[in-house]
């Protein structure tokens, strides 16, 4: 029998063949995109016409408030687009502080001009410059976070952190090194300021800076304070320490020399520097925000307060600065090509950074242990907790090394609920685990004769005294490893870094004369760490960490705490009856090690409180290494300074 189609279906058929927009249902219209236009111009490799003055005060130190003006000359009227910076270099994401800024105003002659903001890249402003005019001026301010938990505070009464991509727009359509920019910075009365920019001239608080390329202006921050005190470290190298009170400065004779140590066998690891001076910028204080940021010239440091005046209590932190004067070479002056652009508002890549942040982490704690800035027995033992935590991490069994590079854009460092197993940027830490195997694998294929100090060398002292920057690709990493030791390092590294592997890359203590091994006594390494960080680092007993108040910090995924429900954000009230600290979690740890009760928790979660039973009997583990044989061991070696 034939069937009789409803008119409202035969017009939706005749509808969809003709091309128009299908309805749902009767009465209910299915919208369609509305297309934009992308007016934002495509940058181009040419020189920008002019130069861009810009006018930072930074005297509201009470406020944290950055008051901007900045002249930009024009070479024509018409649609003109500036951008805000917002893929950060050294941050490998879109994480520029457009927020931050705020009181825009555009005018030229003196006369206020509209401006529209790009409604789809919220980054972009968009102006029409008028007929007869040369040059625009753009006012804003800059607001510093005053609390840490807006951002980083970036201001206090004693330090401030002029970092210029967030105090400054540029014009959209040039290559930022096509800019040419010519800073100025207004501090408070009496203070001292440091950066790697050339200074033009200075007139009481007012300092103006040569003119420089955009790319080398926002690479050359500025830090300034009232208590100041510098080192020359050699080479033209200096440490320019900044701190919340002078006591603070009283650094002694040996520990400056420790980092003259840190430059010197810089200097023999590469062979070469990229830089005509290059400045560290430390702050020691508790108040203005941490941070660690690398640049050609310079870097971006903060520590404790008491980083020298308390230097035996612990190491813990010292590799920073080795750190950061590494990436001068690494990710700085070499840097993967996909993460190379040419201004601030296109996208990174950022497949290459198990090289860039994990070879770096790598030399970080080797040139630590060869300088003096970390006893060596500390380096081996932040390095046998690297390897334990990366062996035991759940996440291993589903996410390979290569997509946390992909983390920074992603999650942007926001905390996360089971950081165990969804993993977070462990390109650092687990990528320096992949060049310990590379160097044990090179000193097995030479038979000692070359080591991962002869690839640093050949990769990243090319060019001689070179200040620009080289690209590399993953080929070019293999390349020059097989110039040092031929082999299938192509498959090496792929192994390492692109598959989901079951454990990490730990054949690098095998062949360096050791064995990672389980201790129920902290090292002096841990137990500096654990005081830094202000916690209970129990992540190899119970699978946890504790903070001040019982606070739990991290639950590893399918610990004993996991399993009885714990979570970060979760208080422990009590312990076996007594209330919560963190001697006696360890006491009821110990107490529960071969028996079969558990350890007893009163918990509270948000309104909540709750008894947990701990089903662990292990006792306390902390991980070492531990020495085998008597021969040659490559692993002391790589520590060891060279001559």
């Amino acid at each position: 029998m034939m069937r009789r189609f409803p008119l409202f279906a035969l017009a939706l058929v005749l509808a969809a063949s003709a091309g128009a927009p299908l309805v749902a249902q009767v009465g209910q219209a299915v919208p369609q995109p509305l297309p934009y236009a992308d007016t934002i111009p495509a940058p181009r490799d040419i020189p920008y016409p002019g130069t861009i003055r810009l006018e930072v005060n930074a005297t509201d130190t009470t406020r944290g408030i950055f008051q901007v003006t900045e002249t930009i000359p024009v070479a024509q009227a018409g649609p003109m687009t500036l951008l805000y910076p917002k893929w950060l270099p050294g941050n490998h994401s879109p994480s520029g502080p457009i927020a931050s800024v705020a009181g825009i105003s555009f005018t030229a002659n003196g006369r206020a001009l509209n401006w529209r903001r790009d409604p789809v890249d919220v980054y972009a402003f968009h102006i029409d410059v008028p007929q007869g005019v040369r040059e625009i001026v753009v006012r804003f301010q800059h607001l510093s976070a005053v609390a840490s938990g807006q951002g980083r505070v970036e201001m206090t009464p004693n330090i401030l952190n002029i970092q210029w991509e967030k105090v400054s727009f540029y014009p959209a359509g040039y290559f930022t090194r096509g800019i040419t920019m010519q800073a100025t910075a207004l501090l408070p009365d009496g203070w001292q300021a440091a950066t790697s920019l050339d200074v033009a001239s200075r007139d009481g608080g007012r300092v103006s800076y040569r003119p420089v390329p955009y790319e080398t202006l926002v690479d050359s921050p500025m830090f300034a304070g009232r208590y100041y005190r510098r080192e020359d470290l050699g080479h033209n190298v200096a440490l320019n320490i900044f701190a919340d009170a002078p006591r603070y400065l009283a650094a002694t004779p040996e520990q400056i020399q420790a980092h003259r140590n840190l430059v010197e066998q810089e200097l023999r690891l590469f062979g070469t520097q990229h830089f005509n001076r290059y400045e560290f910028l430390l702050a020691l204080t508790d108040e203005l925000g941490g941070i660690g940021l690398e640049h050609l010239r310079s870097s971006e440091n903060s520590a404790k307060p008491a980083y020298f005046t308390e230097w035996a209590q612990g190491s813990a932190g010292r590799d920073l600065l080795a750190h950061e004067s590494t990436h001068s070479w690494n990710g700085k002056y070499r840097r993967g090509a996909d993460l190379w652009t040419p201004n601030y508002n296109v996208p990174m890549r950022d497949s290459l950074l198990w090289v860039y942040e994990g070879q770096t982490q790598f030399w970080g704690y080797v040139l630590s242990a060869r300088s003096g800035l970390m006893p060596v027995q500390d380096v081996r033992d932040a390095l046998a907790q690297t390897a334990a935590y990366y062996d035991t991490l759940p996440g291993r069994q589903w996410r390979p090394l290569v997509d946390t590079t992909n983390d920074p854009i992603i999650n942007q460092r926001r905390p996360q609920s089971w950081t165990s197993w969804q993993r977070s940027e462990d390109y650092y830490s687990e990528g320096q685990l992949v060049w310990l195997d590379v160097d044990a694998k090179i000193r097995e294929l030479t038979h000692g004769a070359r080591s991962i100090n002869d690839f640093a060398r050949a990769f990243f002292g090319i060019n001689p005294g070179d200040q620009g920057l080289a690209t590399y690709t993953f080929d070019d990493v293999v390349t020059t490893l097989n110039g040092v030791a031929p082999f299938d390092w192509a498959t090496f590294l792929h192994d390492r870094v692109d598959a989901v592997r079951p454990h990490a890359p730990l054949d690098w203590i095998a062949a360096g004369g050791y064995r990672l091994v389980y201790r129920d006594t902290p090292s002096d390494y841990w137990k500096s760490r654990e005081q830094a960080r202000k916690i209970l680092d129990l992540t190899f007993s119970l699978g946890m960490t504790i903070g001040e108040g019982g606070a739990v910090r991290t639950v590893s995924w399918d610990s004993p705490p996991f399993n009885a429900g714990l979570t970060n954000g979760t208080t422990i009230v009590a312990v076996n009856g007594d209330a919560y600290s963190h001697d006696n979690m360890r006491e009821a740890i110990r107490a529960a090690q071969g028996t079969r009760t558990p350890i007893r928790l009163l918990v509270k979660q948000g309104d909540h409180y709750r008894e947990v039973s701990i089903d662990y009997h292990d006792g306390l583990r902390y991980p070492t290494l531990e020495r085998v044989g008597t021969g040659p061991s490559g692993l002391d070696a790589l520590l060891s300074p060279i001559d």
